[in-house]
């Protein structure tokens, strides 16, 4: 029953979120700038469709606007991942499901990797038992695997490609594992938020964040989270203080491992950093002259850096600020490359947040005169302004691969920083 109600929850929310990403979507495409620190300090990267770019942009509508869907740390998802233990037990004590040879298929076209497939999607509750056998990528096996990539933090494409292929073939074994041993995580931070009628969770694995109120997600946004050498912490602490229009100051693993090798490269081609970004640096209180500045000796190390607030600011238009021993906090972005990708961990161990004007709206309900339009002002005009929260919201970095919902939905996500204990390919699709 868990695996059927799972399949019909998944299929539907999937045609709303892609009729919601339809409406949602502009005339002109986004803008394919990459995160400042992509752009500045390294390379980018990370089925019968008439326009496939159009299908393209809607999927990246899709990413960068997620439906609100359950609360992940809701307490009816301690007894559902309990249900979703007792199937994924069932599944391997029935030997699993075979690997799906690796291979791209797009839909409408026919593969002998397709009929591994089907019977992969069947074993897994997607896709129904009289729908095995046939190579081709059809309509009713395009939406089983649309279900599948959206439960299992994939773009629902419908496409059989390399990630999709990754994350089927994680064993029954080790999902059962990542089950047991998030349902341990769950149970501790359930325990933390049942009493909190408000709350923000970024849920690192799933690079998103929730607004939630009275046990409902009021908003939910796409992050861009560290990456696996820079992870971002787990932590609990409240949201106090916004910036609007901050200063940047760059922290210690920006300067040491990006600017400053930026620094010397650039040097070399007789071009200087810091005129290139408009990053200041600071030596005891004085603004040091960047044309004096040699990139190669010890003296880069002792200064600070910042920069001014402006378009080409990583921080965007807000900072969210909040006690933490690592120095992270949360905010805008001026570009949104990142945020039409499926895979988002980019940042330094700070979380970005796509439609950050929605949670900072949200986060000041409290605060006299604050509405949408004041807060649409302040990214319009540019103006620096810090405004206290007049009550302190909880939030929480929490590290959750495996769950369920009420509505029997399981969803998996990556082991991003290979927490699990789990093999390598749950943490690489």
């Amino acid at each position: 029953m868990v695996a059927s109600l799972g399949t019909i929850h998944r299929k539907n929310s999937y045609l709303i979120a892609a009729a919601t990403a339809a409406l949602l979507l502009s005339g002109s495409a986004a803008s394919a700038v990459d995160d400042f620190w992509n752009l500045q300090f390294g390379p980018t990267g990370g089925g019968g469709v008439s326009d496939p770019a159009t299908e393209r942009e809607k999927l990246k509508e899709f990413e960068r606007n997620p439906p609100p869907g359950f609360p992940t740390l809701a307490a009816a998802n301690i007894e559902a991942t309990k249900a979703a233990i007792a199937r994924y037990e069932q599944i391997v004590e029935a030997g699993g499901w075979k690997s799906v040879p690796e291979a791209t298929v797009k839909p409408g076209e026919d593969h002998f990797a397709v009929v591994e497939l089907r019977d992969r999607l069947i074993v897994s509750g997607e896709l129904s038992a009289d729908a095995a056998g046939s190579e081709a990528l059809d309509g009713t096996l395009v939406e089983a695997l649309k279900a599948y990539q959206e439960t299992n933090g994939l773009t629902p494409n419908g496409r059989l490609d390399a990630p999709t292929v990754a994350a089927l073939n994680v064993t029954a074994e080790d999902r059962l594992k990542q089950l047991k041993t998030n349902l341990k995580r769950l149970v501790e931070m359930v325990a933390v938020v049942k009493p909190q009628r408000k709350y923000v969770v970024v849920n690192i694995p799933a690079a998103q964040v929730e607004a939630v109120a009275l046990n409902k997600v009021i908003t939910r946004h796409t992050g861009v989270v560290g990456k696996v050498d820079r992870p971002t912490p787990l932590l609990r602490s409240a949201i106090t203080e916004m910036n609007f229009n901050p200063i940047w100051r760059l922290p210690p693993t920006v300067i040491q491992k990006d600017l400053i090798p930026q620094g010397r490269e650039m040097q070399a081609k007789g071009e200087n950093v810091l005129i290139k970004t408009g990053i200041e640096a600071y030596s005891n209180g004085k603004k040091v002259d960047p044309g004096s500045i040699d990139w190669s000796s010890a003296a880069p190390k002792s200064y600070s850096y910042r920069q001014p607030p402006g378009k080409d600011n990583p921080l965007g238009f807000v900072k969210i600020n909040f006690a933490s021993g690592e120095s992270v906090y949360m905010h805008d972005s001026p570009s949104e490359g990142l945020f039409g990708r499926n895979f988002r961990a980019a940042s330094s161990g700070c979380i970005r947040v796509h439609n950050i004007e929605r949670l900072a709206y949200w986060l000041l309900g409290q605060n006299d005169g604050w509405d949408p339009e004041k807060v649409a002002k302040m990214k319009e005009t540019g103006e620096r302004k810090d405004v206290r929260l007049a009550t302190p919201v909880p939030l929480h970095f929490v590290y959750i691969t495996a769950w369920a919902t009420e509505d029997g939905t399981i969803q998996f996500r990556r082991d991003l920083y290979n927490r699990d204990g789990v093999a390598e390919i749950a943490t690489s699709y």
